[in-house]
């Protein structure tokens, strides 16, 4: 069940490590004395205050050696930015005070407990909960092996790794850490700690969350009392206590208990933290979600209008809320409409289409010079992002487990880093100075957007978020917006089962109809998300899809328009006779209404390039030396995909197990044919087309591969997390007798965005190309972000495990209907060809759609 999500107590973690005055600090008289004046006012809310004492205090230290102290100097200044709302300037001193601290007291200091929490807390603030959960827990370790199971810090790391398990929805594992810690606060400081408070506030709102109102609000009561006993009743803390109790009301529908508490929570945080905090963004939210859901629409639109304006609006509070005011006429409706997806680009922002903006940044360079320069950057941030992911991965861990000269060396990389981008960004700036603004590109209105369309070109654009889901449809002549009758969660568990029949394992066991396609199903998706916008985009012969959550892993082109005649036919050819949309519609997938602009602005400058390089037919045993022993070897045909055992299993010493890969990983004989026939068809020399043992990452990543067209990949795809140990999306390529950093056989996602294309075509013939880049994230993660960072315009990939000899005729069909046709674009050859598949009789199995719908175009679908 989708539950209203109200804003947690994201700064539990600071207001419970103020309980013990500054721990890390030396008591030196005036050094104490200061850390207690700043932690006093940050517990108080007066951060104004208390910042310039804590930078005061951090510029005293550093002229001397004592690390510890500065540690807690710059934990107490983090402290106070957080309080500002100011992340970003909070986490690089989390950083340097955790370094300081572990080189001064060593790996296993409990002192270090309150940094780690900081950090952490800032990360799950950001909803960064993978990175957050380790810092968490290493607090937890460090706390319980120094100091007994009742000390106050043990109470500390105990309640704020429950927050993280709420974030997380994992409430039960939650629940008995909330009950430890507050039975250790009030042996410790009293049933009238503000501590104790922070923790009871917690407990009542996982008790809200089990869906237990009725044990909720004495909790939530109590929390709220003792802090305005405690810390006065204008503190911050009161307003967050106000805040879920207002929630609880609302939950319970007791609207006019709960609507002065809110009021009241977001005065306090006015007067308290400026008009700009986040927090007030926050409140004025709840206020704003309630008085929606109470039917005020009028006087709920201007707080979402102050939330859009300052740039932190909910999309889950301002959508209903903006569509509700187009619909009652208080506002106008082109206006409504602009606000909405500026909303919806701003605020769901995927990985795919920020590595398409990256692109659009280069190529609008406009010299080689400068779009070498803006790469440069780029790889040295995301070079320094990773540096700085693999420090905080290590500070997670037990001292046996660490390389301190590593977690050095890092650091110093770091260090040179931030200094070369310091002098890129003053070139930058001076030779490009429109740099900044494209590497930022503000949101496109309704206007920005129709022209880019062609004339029989529809762009649906989806935003799926909790209770409610939206779609909005774009054609050059007209705009529609619409809510979907489902939420978030049907979407997934819908998009799911969807996905079950989707195993060409099924077209090739016909026997029984448990676990076929549902045509139902796919016609009941048609209908909640094309349905609402059908009269705008039925007509157009080219739908371009900009999906959201869990829709980016639905294959759009396999919904049903018209109600089925059975759910699951008795035979398999009767699967041709359904109202595919297919038969309708090209359908092309864009990572973001954004990359509509920027894939479309920016044709290739250099006519003379080469039309094709290809990989394929890689050798996976060596022992099969030619191309005849290895379609003898592969006996049956494969599908491109591996789901075994663990690859580190493989290798034997430095050598490989050969009989154990060549058993996990079929040849491919077929994908040969398939890439000396598209050759042809492009008029691709020979000796770029690379098989065999050549087709290699060797080969590949010395090759000049910024001079191809298209790049073209026929192999198996590995998903991570379907492997033990590969962490990330790869593509199998020759497996070498002797694996090295330079090539061990698999190209994976980050060594694909370290290459330089640029490609107007990814060819991506493997399987689940399109998944994400770690299990359960979103789709278009994982190897086509890396190919769009690094220089594709468009990208062919596969939404499951492909049958190698379907593959292989899809792809071979496409590319000599582009050949026949060279102005019939990506999106309607691939079509053509599926449908080509899905009309040839000549097999029962040719009708499911899993052998014949597998790829998806991702990026620009027409040839310009």
């Amino acid at each position: 069940m989708t539950r209203r999500r109200l804003a947690w107590t994201a700064g539990l973690a600071l207001a419970i490590t103020t309980l013990l005055a500054t721990p890390a600090l030396a008591q030196k008289g005036d050094l104490a004395a200061q850390g207690a004046r700043i932690n006093a006012l940050n517990q108080a809310g007066k951060y104004a205050e208390a910042l310039p004492l804590a930078q005061a205090m951090v510029a005293s230290l550093e002229k001397g050696n004592d690390g510890r102290e500065l540690s807690a100097a710059l934990n107490n200044l983090g402290q106070v930015y957080a309080g500002q709302g100011r992340d970003d300037l909070a986490e690089p001193v989390y950083k340097r005070a955790i370094a300081l601290m572990e080189k001064s007291l060593g790996l296993d200091t409990a002192l270090i407990s309150p940094e780690l929490t900081n950090l952490a807390a800032l990360y799950q603030r950001q909803g960064r909960f993978t990175e957050a959960e380790p810092l968490f827990k290493r607090a937890l370790a460090v706390s319980e092996k120094s100091l007994s199971r009742e000390h106050p810090d043990v109470g500390r790391a105990l309640n704020n790794l429950a927050t993280l398990y709420v974030k997380q929805e994992r409430f039960a594992d939650a629940e008995p850490l909330f009950r430890r810690a507050l039975a250790i606060y009030q042996k410790a400081a009293g049933p009238e700690h503000p501590a104790v408070a922070t923790v009871l506030n917690n407990i009542g709102q996982v008790e809200r969350d089990l869906d237990r109102d009725a044990d909720a609000e004495a909790p939530i009561k109590r929390s709220l009392a003792i802090r305005e006993k405690v810390l006065g009743p204008d503190h911050p803390d009161v307003a967050r206590s106000l805040n879920n109790l207002a929630g609880l009301y609302q939950h319970q529908q007791r609207y006019a208990d709960a609507e002065p508490l809110y009021r009241r929570a977001l005065a306090i945080r006015e007067r308290a933290l400026g008009p700009d905090h986040p927090d007030v963004a926050t409140s004025t939210s709840n206020l704003a979600d309630f008085l929606q859901a109470t039917g005020r629409t009028a006087d709920a639109l201007p707080l979402a209008q102050k939330t859009l304006a300052a740039n932190r609006a909910q999309l889950r509070v301002v959508l209903p809320i903006l569509f509700a005011a187009r619909q009652q006429s208080l506002l106008a409706s082109e206006k409504a409409l602009d606000d909405a997806l500026g909303a919806i680009q701003r605020g769901s922002q995927s990985s795919a289409a920020s590595a398409v903006n990256k692109l659009a940044v280069r190529l609008a360079a406009g010299s080689d010079r400068l779009a070498e320069l803006v790469r440069k950057d780029q790889d040295l941030a995301a070079e320094s992002e990773a540096l700085d992911k693999a420090i905080i991965a290590a500070v997670s861990k037990p001292s046996a487990q660490r390389d301190v000269a590593a977690e050095q060396r890092s650091r110093a990389r770091i260090a040179a880093i931030a200094s070369a981008r310091n002098g890129l960004q003053k070139t930058l700036a001076v030779e490009f100075p429109d740099y900044s603004l494209l590497s930022n590109p503000l949101p496109l209105t309704v206007k920005d957007i129709q022209p880019l369309l062609a004339s029989d070109e529809a762009m649906v654009v989806y935003s799926v978020v909790d209770r409610r889901s939206y779609v909005v449809a774009i054609t050059r002549e007209r705009v529609d917006w619409k809510e979907i009758p489902l939420e978030a969660d049907a979407i997934t568990q819908k998009v799911t089962a969807f996905r079950r029949g989707l195993d060409v394992g099924k077209a090739r066991d016909a026997s029984g109809k448990s676990g076929l396609f549902d045509l139902a199903l796919a016609n009941e998706l048609y209908v909640a998300l094309l349905g609402p916008v059908e009269a705008l985009t039925k007509d157009k012969r080219n739908l371009l899809v900009v999906p959201s959550a869990a829709l980016t892993a639905l294959p759009f082109h396999l919904l049903v328009t018209e109600k089925p005649q059975a759910a699951i036919p008795d035979r398999l050819e009767s699967y041709r006779s359904a109202a595919w949309l297919l038969r309708r519609q090209a359908v092309s997938v864009l990572p973001s209404v954004i990359s509509l602009k920027s894939l479309r602005a920016f044709a290739r400058r250099d006519q003379s390039i080469k039309p094709m390089t290809g990989f394929g037919d890689p050798v996976f045993n060596p022992a099969a030396e030619g191309p005849a022993d290895r379609r003898a070897a592969s006996g049956k045909v494969a599908a491109r995909s591996i789901a075994t055992i663990a690859y580190a299993d493989f290798w034997r010493g430095a050598g490989v197990d050969r009989a154990r890969l060549a058993q996990a990983l079929p040849q491919l004989p077929d994908t040969a044919d398939e890439l000396n026939a598209v050759a042809r068809d492009v008029g691709a020399a020979e000796g770029d087309i690379h098989l065999g043992r050549d087709a290699s990452e060797t080969t590949l990543k010395r090759a000049a591969l910024a001079q191809y067209g298209i790049i073209y990949f026929a192999t198996h795809g590995l998903v991570a997390g379907d492997v033990k140990g590969l962490g990330e999306p790869s593509l199998a390529l020759s497996i070498p007798d002797q694996p090295t950093e330079l090539d061990d056989g698999l190209l994976t996602a980050s060594e694909v965005a370290q290459l330089k294309l640029n490609a107007d075509w990814v060819v991506l013939s493997a399987c689940n190309t399109i998944a994400g880049d770690k299990p359960g994230a979103e789709a278009l993660s994982g190897l086509a972000r890396s190919f769009f960072y690094a220089g594709a315009r468009a990208l062919l990939v596969s939404h499951w495990a492909v049958d190698s000899e379907a593959a292989t005729r899809l792809t071979t069909s496409t590319f000599e209907l582009l050949k026949n046709e060279p102005k019939l674009g990506r999106a309607e050859a691939l079509r053509r060809a599926m449908l080509a598949y899905l009309d040839d009789a000549s097999s029962p199995r040719n009708a499911y759609p899993a052998m014949w719908g597998p790829f998806a175009l991702i990026g620009e679908g027409e040839v310009r």
